[in-house]
């Protein structure tokens, strides 16, 4: 995984398509695309890219950019957290997605992922902002604005009482949705095994 240092003075439009160009989502961050993959460890999982989906994660990408939260497994499990601590208003789609980030981090990074909880929790999340003039600002702007490097002291009672509910919420939120992981697992090892089958005809054909 590449981390990429994002100069303050870029705005959030140009650092977004660096964003995109490094993970390779495309120009479009993968936002028109009808399918998407979610990583279940290496299995690439196709599911369907909701208008939810896209709302919430058109926010999620900008809020890598501003963290420093990369891709990778455990970075998404962090960045989860973060989100979480810092809210998520309406967008249905990012408390979903992160109460289940929130509850793999915590078995697998667990002081990295209570780490930008509680960042998170000193922090203001973008989502709801008119989403457009957000990408007009510079990258040291917004990280000021939402206080994303704000010191992290030791956890109030509020964050604990608060971290300890949306670890329940993620493991309800898990347990109703462990028969769809189940489901969708062959389609998986369907599509990572097609996926090397073309990556090792590629290669033999560049031979």
């Amino acid at each position: 995984m590449v981390l990429v240092h994002y100069d303050e003075d870029l705005t959030m439009r140009e650092a977004r398509a660096i964003y995109f160009e490094v993970n390779a989502f495309g120009a479009d961050g993968g936002y028109g695309d009808a399918w998407v993959d979610f990583k279940l460890g290496p299995l690439p999982v196709p599911f369907p890219n909701t208008r939810a989906r896209v709302r919430a994660v058109r926010f999620h990408d900008l809020h890598h950019v501003l963290t420093g939260y990369d891709t990778s497994t455990i970075g998404e499990f962090e960045i989860s957290a973060w989100e979480l601590g810092a809210g998520c208003k309406d967008f249905v789609a990012a408390w979903q997605l992160n109460l289940g980030g929130l509850v793999a981090g915590l078995v697998s990074a667990p002081r990295r992922t209570v780490r930008a909880f509680l960042r998170g929790r000193r922090s203001e999340s973008l989502y709801g902002r008119p989403f457009e003039a957000l990408l007009d600002r510079t990258v040291g702007d917004l990280r000021r604005e939402m206080r994303v490097d704000e010191p992290v002291a030791g956890p109030t009672a509020g964050d604990v009482l608060t971290l300890a509910l949306a670890s329940l919420g993620g493991l309800v939120s898990a347990a109703i949705g462990l028969p769809a992981v189940v489901a969708v697992t062959p389609i998986g090892l369907a599509t990572l095994a097609l996926r090397r089958r073309r990556a090792q005809r590629a290669a033999e054909a560049g031979a």
